[in-house]
C-alpha cells in the first residue's frame, strides 16, 4: 500500500493549452491553462512515475517548458 504522504508534488509546465480530457492520460494530474501554457499538477510516488509522465508528454509531441517540485497543499491531485 502506498502512503499518500510519501508522494512528491510536481508542477510540469507545457507549451499550449491542453483540454481536461488529458487528466486521465496523465494519471489524474490536474490541468491549469493560462497564457498559452498548461500546468500539470501531479503527485508522484517515485522518479519512475515522474519519468513516465514526461515520456507521455514526449510521445504525444507536447513541448515541455519546465518541471519543478511544488509546495504541499494537502489536496490530492
Amino acid at each position: 500500500m502506498i502512503d499518500r504522504y510519501s508522494r512528491q508534488r510536481y508542477e510540469i509546465v507545457v507549451r499550449g493549452r491542453l483540454s481536461n480530457r488529458y487528466e486521465y492520460t496523465f494519471d489524474g494530474a490536474s490541468l491549469v491553462a493560462c497564457n498559452g501554457q498548461t500546468t500539470l499538477r501531479a503527485n508522484v510516488v517515485d522518479q519512475s512515475q515522474l519519468y513516465g509522465l514526461l515520456n507521455r508528454l514526449r510521445d504525444l509531441g507536447i513541448e515541455l517548458v519546465s518541471v519543478n517540485p511544488a509546495a504541499e497543499t494537502g489536496d490530492a491531485a
